[in-house]
């Protein structure tokens, strides 16, 4: 699976952001998609997950109620509509694919096997 991120910017606080992760590969339908941030200076973190059947997602805490993430198979796409934005929310964001088998919608980044570029987000207040 090859995956690519985008839809980054810089925006204010409180506006809207939808970052898109394409992937190609027939394997994209059978995989978990996270995402993560990684800020300046920090370790990659984790902000969103959603499992192959789109049925279940994992959210971080800080961004729980904000950020929603989606996935529409049939265009290989995986979404991440991120409102409500706070200047701590900017950050270089990652798409990851891992396969669909324990431990799951895992925050663990070591446990995604595939990886996008980046696409930064700037959040100013």
């Amino acid at each position: 699976v090859q995956l690519q991120a985008s839809g980054g910017g810089s925006v204010q606080a409180g506006e809207s952001l939808r970052l898109s992760c394409a992937a190609s590969g027939r394997a994209f339908t059978n995989s978990i998609i996270g995402w993560f941030r990684q800020a300046p200076g920090q370790e990659r973190e984790f902000v969103a997950a959603i499992s192959w059947t789109d049925s279940n997602t994992n959210y971080a805490d800080s961004v729980k109620g904000r950020f929603t993430i989606s996935r529409d198979d049939a265009k290989n796409t995986a979404m991440l509509q991120m409102n409500n934005l706070k200047p701590e929310d900017t950050a270089i964001y990652y798409c990851a694919a891992r396969k669909p088998r324990y431990p799951g919608l895992t925050r663990d980044k070591r446990q995604y096997t595939y990886w996008g570029q980046g696409t930064l987000v700037t959040v100013s207040s």
